[in-house]
C-alpha cells in the first residue's frame, strides 16, 4: 500500500464506529464492508492526505483512487470518489474508463451519484472542445449500456452544470427519453430493471423544476 493510501485507510479506521457501521449497512445494503466513519471524516481525511502529499501527480492520484477502491469497504471507496473530486482539474477524458469500472462495481447511489455529479460532470465541463466531444461519445455509450448504474451515472453527470444555468439540456433530454423508452430487461442483471436509471431522470427533472422552470420538460 502506498504511504498516502495507508494514511487514509488508518485514519478512516480510527474514525470507525460500530453503530455507524451497522446503520450504514442497513441504509446502503450489502456488497460492501463498513468502517463506520462519517462522511465528514472521509472528506477531512482526504483533505489531510492531499496536504501531506502535495506532490501527487495525475498518475499518482488515479493510482491512489484505484488502490482505495480495490478493497470493497464503503468509506475507502467514498474516499476514492472524494479524492477524484478534489483533483478533478488534473483528470482527462481517458480517466472515464477508470471511473466506469468504479461505477460498475459500486452498485449503490451513495457511491455512484458522487462519482457522476462531482467527478464526471466537472471533468467533462473542464475539457477542451475536442475532449468534450470524445467524452460525450463515452456518455452516449454509457446511457445505452445494459448496466442501470452506468446509465444513471450518465444521466446525473450534467447536474452541476445544469444547476449553474449551463449544461447541455437537449443532450440530457435525449438520454432521458432513450432510458425511459427502453423495455425492462430482468434477464440482463437481477437488479437492473431500469429503476435506478429512471430514478436519475426523476432526480434531475425535480431539481430543474425548482431551479430552472423555464426548461422544457419531458413529454
Amino acid at each position: 500500500m502506498s504511504e498516502a493510501g495507508e494514511f487514509i485507510d488508518l485514519a478512516l479506521q480510527r474514525e470507525s464506529s460500530w453503530s455507524r457501521a451497522e446503520e450504514s449497512e442497513a441504509r446502503h445494503g450489502g456488497g460492501h464492508r463498513y468502517y463506520g466513519a462519517s462522511v465528514g471524516a472521509v472528506r477531512g481525511t482526504v483533505r489531510d492526505a492531499l496536504r501531506r502529499h502535495p506532490e501527487l501527480t495525475h498518475d499518482d492520484i488515479t493510482a491512489l483512487s484505484s488502490e482505495l477502491w480495490d478493497v470493497p469497504v464503503f468509506e475507502r471507496r467514498l474516499a476514492a470518489a472524494v479524492l477524484l473530486q478534489s483533483s478533478v482539474r488534473l483528470l482527462t477524458n481517458t480517466d472515464l474508463t477508470r471511473i466506469e469500472g468504479f461505477v460498475r462495481s459500486a452498485r449503490m447511489a451513495a457511491l455512484v451519484d458522487p462519482l457522476a455529479v462531482d467527478v464526471v460532470g466537472p471533468l467533462v465541463a473542464g475539457l477542451d472542445t475536442i475532449g468534450r466531444v470524445r467524452a460525450g461519445s463515452v456518455l452516449d455509450r454509457w446511457v445505452r449500456d445494459p448496466d442501470g448504474w452506468l446509465r444513471r451515472a450518465a444521466l446525473l453527470s450534467p447536474l452541476r452544470e445544469l444547476r449553474a444555468g449551463a449544461g447541455d439540456w437537449p443532450r440530457f433530454v435525449r438520454h432521458a427519453r432513450s432510458v425511459l423508452a427502453e423495455p425492462r430487461r430482468p434477464d440482463l442483471l437481477e437488479d437492473d430493471d431500469g429503476a435506478v436509471a429512471a430514478e436519475a431522470v426523476d432526480l434531475v427533472l425535480t431539481d430543474m423544476a425548482k431551479r430552472r422552470p423555464e426548461l422544457d420538460v419531458l413529454p
